[in-house]
């Protein structure tokens, strides 16, 4: 993918990565050695064939005909974390994975109503996700961000719950952020308006996923229902010029997963994503890997499958990324720093 000069300019170029749901990137390997080292029962090769070895899950994982779909096995893999050790794992293998594609900072999305509902309390969540943070950023020089999900295929009351559990998180900084994920359709972010008007009041940065398999009225249900900053996928603007219009006027960040949205049926090939589309109407968006583990691709394949698409220019990519660090719910010195370091990286490949 995308190989010569340009290859070796994005894996240069320094990634913030806004859309990764720790859960989802859980890789079968791990899967497996946790649900043998905690005694969980997750289904054998005879109830599907898929969980035979860590290479057949694998293959498994390419063949997702839905959201839906996705979910079922995401839900599955979840069901091994147990201890903090294991949260705490699961985190520093996304950010050494990240690292190796120059992720110099991190904002990613957790569940713990997937964890609560089956007797993980919130606080082993929370102590195993903040350790990984603290030694990637030790390791390997990665800040990073926790952005709390709702989920919305769960009762909108259940949501609420998990947010007021979260509260202390959220107002010490702990916690970054508020965002809404799972099933899309059927669910749209009106239910939610509740649990985000009190976010809001108390300053909170909110996010919400939208605009993915559903239509452009979730994204603007998101942005004037729950009033976000940024929309996660939000593919679908170009159903409304004067919605997109909008969203640039208001520099509301778009966190784009290609690679997720083919294999999740969103759209049949890379080409087909409004990467053009928001580049030429100015709307802000980043490049994002979703749930790696399963949708085959952390976010230098991404950005490698967007340039084999589009042909983008460096003066397109630096503002790609620009975008993403601009957009980020770091401390301006931290934003700062980037900048710093893109304008190294444009100078090395000026030529």
């Amino acid at each position: 993918m995308c190989q010569g000069p340009m290859h070796d300019f994005l894996a240069a170029l320094p990634k913030c990565e806004q859309h990764m749901h720790l859960e989802g990137s859980l890789e079968p390997g791990l899967l497996f050695d946790l649900a043998l080292r905690n005694n969980v029962k997750i289904p054998s090769a005879e109830e599907d064939p898929a969980f035979e070895s860590a290479t057949s899950l694998l293959q498994r994982y390419r063949k997702f005909t839905s959201l839906d779909d996705f979910l079922h096995y995401y839900f599955i893999g979840m069901s091994v974390l147990i201890t903090p050790a294991d949260f705490e794992a699961l985190a520093y293998a996304y950010f050494q994975r990240a690292h190796a594609d120059n992720v110099v900072h991190a904002e990613v999305f957790f569940d713990p109503q997937a964890h609560t509902g089956r007797g993980v309390s919130y606080e082993i969540v929370m102590e195993g996700f903040t350790q990984a943070q603290a030694r990637a950023q030790a390791d390997f020089g990665i800040s990073s961000e926790l952005i709390v999900c709702i989920l919305r295929h769960l009762p909108p009351a259940s949501g609420h719950e998990m947010y007021h559990s979260a509260l202390p998180h959220l107002q010490s900084g702990v916690i970054r952020g508020l965002g809404l994920s799972s099933t899309e359709k059927g669910n749209p972010p009106s239910l939610y308006q509740l649990t985000y008007a009190h976010a809001k009041s108390q300053g909170f940065n909110l996010t919400a996923h939208a605009g993915e398999e559903a239509e452009v009225d979730y994204m603007a249900s998101a942005l004037y229902d729950l009033q976000v900053q940024r929309v996660d996928h939000g593919i679908k603007l170009p159903q409304d010029p004067s919605l997109m219009a909008e969203f640039a006027q208001r520099k509301i960040l778009i966190t784009m997963c290609p690679l997720s949205n083919v294999e999740l049926r969103c759209v049949s090939a890379v080409h087909e994503l409004p990467v053009r589309t928001y580049l030429d109407h100015g709307v802000p968006f980043s490049i994002n890997s979703d749930d790696p583990a399963y949708f085959g691709g952390y976010v230098l394949d991404n950005y490698c499958a967007v340039q084999d698409a589009f042909s983008l220019s460096v003066h397109e990519w630096a503002r790609i990324v620009t975008a993403s660090i601009q957009g980020s719910w770091c401390s301006e010195d931290r934003k700062k720093a980037m900048l710093e370091h893109l304008n190294n990286v444009l100078a090395k490949f000026a030529n």
